[in-house]
């Protein structure tokens, strides 16, 4: 499955009836099981529908953070987001990608 980013913002876990996903560098995963941290109201719902490539590797729930970018970032960073990165891959199903990743 291809989503494009706005296709993706309709899984942000808003509409119950459908899956929550967040995506890392252009991979999809399905975070349904962790509803309670990435849907409404969770700790971690400002990724929810989103690709949070830059804010997981900057460690920052800032809004302006959740992009698919990975300019700029240091060493450290790209360190954090390769863990993150393994974490959803061993927790998650992987559904699809993100289109023009």
């Amino acid at each position: 499955m291809e989503l494009t980013p706005q296709q993706l913002k309709n899984y942000d876990g808003t509409d119950p009836s459908k899956p929550i996903y967040v995506a890392i560098r252009g991979q999809i995963y399905d975070v349904t099981a962790g509803k309670s941290f990435y849907g409404p109201g969770g700790d971690y719902h400002v990724f929810a529908g989103k690709d949070a490539t830059r804010a997981l590797a900057k460690m920052s729930k800032d809004e302006n953070d959740v992009v698919p970018s990975v300019d700029g970032l240091s060493e450290k960073e790209i360190g954090v987001l390769n863990d993150w990165e393994k974490k959803f891959q061993a927790k998650y199903p992987t559904v699809g990608t993100v289109a023009g990743n």
